[in-house]
């Protein structure tokens, strides 16, 4: 049974370009210059049969990606193809988006324990409990495989597994809670008989988890920064990149570097943040990250895995 990935968003928080800024990337985007496409925020939608789908997060760009991709139209009166959502952290980038997902629509969602705590922080969630059954809660245990249900409980043919990979809460919620292994995850997907997709698009150390990504079909890994001073190089008042649990991808001790002939087909890095040279195809960022054998995410990506 083939795996079928769909990459619905493929920029971080905030987009591309980002309603706020007016670095070269996002300038560049809105004037339609060669090289660089618009792409909304992070998201993945996963299917066993390409009927019915899983998202993998929530982004606030949800509405414009279903409505964009025609697999996750809907095929009678209320009615979608979307059984489910599962999350790797609780970003706000990553859940704004449940909120849009409320017109009485029965959804399953998958997170770790620590997650759906802090979910249970936000009464807008109750949009999503109108009646008995229109949100059933999964707890993600750690490295435990299970097969994905609908909200009726049937069975999906999706298999996942969820492991801690290096991150931190999310900042709406820091100082809440003691830091958890299950403030933020990487999720290894697959179907019974496909090849696995890895997918983690948050992480602070992707040496540390070499381990969880070789042997995969593919593997959609975090390229939010290129370099580690990214922002205060350009002026912006952040911290560097690790700072925010996101290792850039190039320099020394970058993800380039540390996943040196990492034994996976297909290398794709996501979650680019507009100010990432990554995002410029005639960037000299860009020609590194190809010879190295990597490919940069584009909205409406598809993958197959046998």
């Amino acid at each position: 049974m083939t795996l079928h990935v769909l990459v619905l968003g493929s920029a971080a928080g905030g987009g591309f370009p980002q309603w706020n800024c007016g670095c070269q990337n996002c300038q560049g985007v809105r004037l339609g210059r060669n090289g660089l496409r618009a792409r909304t925020q992070d998201s993945v939608a996963v299917s066993a049969d390409g009927e019915s789908w899983f998202l993998l997060n929530a982004s606030p760009d949800v509405l414009r990606q279903t409505q964009a991709h025609r697999p996750l139209w809907p095929r009678s009166l209320r009615d979608s193809p979307i059984r489910g959502v599962i999350l790797t952290n609780g970003d706000l980038d990553h859940v704004l988006g449940l909120l849009s997902l409320r017109e009485s629509q029965p959804l399953t969602l998958y997170a770790t324990e620590r997650v759906l705590e802090g979910l249970r922080e936000n009464a807008a969630l109750r949009t999503l409990e109108r009646f008995e059954g229109q949100l059933r809660r999964h707890v993600l245990a750690l490295g435990k495989s299970g097969e994905l249900c609908s909200a009726d409980g049937t069975a999906s043919g999706l298999f996942v597994t969820a492991e801690a990979v290096p991150g931190k809460p999310p900042l709406h919620l820091e100082g809440l809670y003691e830091p958890s292994a299950e403030d933020n995850v990487a999720l290894r997907i697959r179907t019974a008989r496909s090849g696995s997709l890895v997918y983690a698009s948050a992480i602070a150390d992707a040496g540390a988890a070499r381990p969880l990504f070789e042997g995969a079909a593919a593997l959609l890994l975090d390229g939010t920064f290129w370099s580690e001073e990214e922002l205060p190089e350009l002026g912006v008042r952040m911290g560097p990149a690790r700072s925010m649990a996101h290792q850039p991808v190039g320099g020394p001790g970058g993800s380039l570097e540390a996943l040196r002939d990492l034994s996976v087909p297909r290398r794709i890095f996501t979650h680019v943040n507009n100010t990432n040279p990554l995002l410029n195809e005639t960037s000299a960022q860009r020609a590194l990250a190809l010879a190295a054998g990597w490919e940069v995410a584009t909205d409406g990506l598809v993958l197959r895995l046998e």
